[in-house]
């Protein structure tokens, strides 16, 4: 029997969809509460690699995701005017390509409905007031005055998440000098698959979402301060770090850069919460216990392989201590071993793009091969 009949999980991004999803799939009563009133989709694309595709599968959506997005192979790593020197990505495990390139927004959608398909209830437009955390229950009092028993409640609410701070006290994410600009584009006829091209101070990438978009990204250094980039500034200097750039495919997608609004900006943050991830009644998953920056395209790849992984646990005949000490048995290692690894490729990168010599045995391409081909092992 279950060691929980009903479950509330807080954030319906990807992880609080995915365990909405896996605990239905189980069998157990699951719902989502959302702060948003309705779902406003922040972001552009997202790689998915095999394991988050794997993890899919889990929650039957991943042939659903590969049909509406694109799946591809390894990337190609070129130097800024196109000469392709390597490649990067991990083989194929099983049916699954080494990627999927995906919009957030349909992501999200697949996920929604098929949360909506197994009797996820939703209640938009709240979130958690207070959490009574007790060793046998967690009662909640929701900011619309209402209150709930259950017998778990699950924090899935981000990097900023209000369920961490009530529980397990503040913990503020780590900016690491760098960020991440994203723009979408026409598919261009010929680009078969993504494609990352490094410059001097930045590096870019090409990466399908569908079968007639793509999206761009560029990872640059905006300074120790984090500063606010007014609107009108995003345009002019996106294209700016784009001049070096005279390989085929960024110079056709280059005039197309027109719309401020479309220019998706946002500073690079990390958090590694300390084990354990529990307490009572509470459980963290995803952004809200470890939160990492995408040199390695994992974050919601660990966020969707979180909900599976409590959810099978969930279904096992013992106590919820048992329970969720097995969670983090299974999970910290992973997320901590992506955390830590894109921490340092961030570090190297801005090292290099300062002139500063990288340490003895560094290798950007060789530590990010071992690192995903890790992830490439059961969850």
């Amino acid at each position: 029997m279950s060691a929980a009949k009903k479950i509330l999980i807080v954030g319906g991004g990807i992880g609080g969809l995915s365990a909405g999803i896996a605990l239905r799939r189980a069998g157990i009563e699951a719902e989502i509460v959302e702060l948003q009133s309705e779902f406003n989709v922040y972001g552009v694309g997202i790689i998915q690699q095999a394991n988050a595709l794997r993890a899919l599968d889990a929650l039957g959506v991943a042939d659903e995701a590969m049909r509406r997005g694109s799946p591809y192979g390894k990337v190609k790593m070129c130097a800024p005017h196109g000469f392709q020197f390597g490649e990067t990505g991990t083989p194929p495990i099983g049916r699954f390509p080494s990627h999927n390139g995906i919009s957030r927004k349909i992501l999200h959608d697949v996920l929604y409905e098929a949360a909506q398909e197994n009797g996820v209830v939703f209640r938009m437009g709240i979130t958690v007031e207070h959490i009574d955390n007790q060793p046998d229950r967690v009662v909640v009092q929701f900011t619309d005055g209402s209150s709930c028993t259950y017998d778990l409640l699950i924090g899935a609410d981000g990097v900023n998440s209000k369920v961490r701070n009530l529980i397990f006290g503040q913990f503020t994410p780590k900016y690491i000098n760098a960020s991440v600009w994203r723009y979408a584009f026409p598919r261009p006829a010929g680009l078969e698959t993504g494609y990352m091209y490094f410059g001097k101070k930045t590096k870019l990438g090409l990466i399908p979402m569908t079968a007639d978009t793509i999206y761009m990204f560029v990872v640059s250094s905006e300074g120790e301060d984090n500063p606010f980039i007014p609107e009108e500034e995003l345009v002019p200097r996106l294209k700016a770090y784009l001049e070096e750039y005279s390989a085929p495919f960024v110079q056709e997608v280059l005039p197309q850069i027109t719309d401020p609004k479309g220019v998706i900006y946002r500073p690079l943050e990390t958090l590694m919460t300390p084990a354990p991830w529990y307490k009572d009644r509470v459980v963290l998953i995803g952004d809200s216990a470890h939160a990492t920056i995408p040199q390695l395209g994992s974050g919601a790849a660990l966020a969707i392989e979180d909900a599976v992984v409590l959810a099978e646990l969930l279904q096992k005949e013992s106590a919820m201590s048992s329970v969720l000490e097995q969670y983090m048995e299974r999970r910290y290692e992973r997320c901590k071993l992506v955390v830590d690894v894109s921490n340092t490729l961030s570090e190297w990168e801005q090292m290099e793009w300062k002139g500063i010599p990288l340490p003895e045995g560094a290798n950007i391409g060789a530590l990010m091969g071992k690192t995903l081909m890790t992830l490439t092992q059961p969850i």
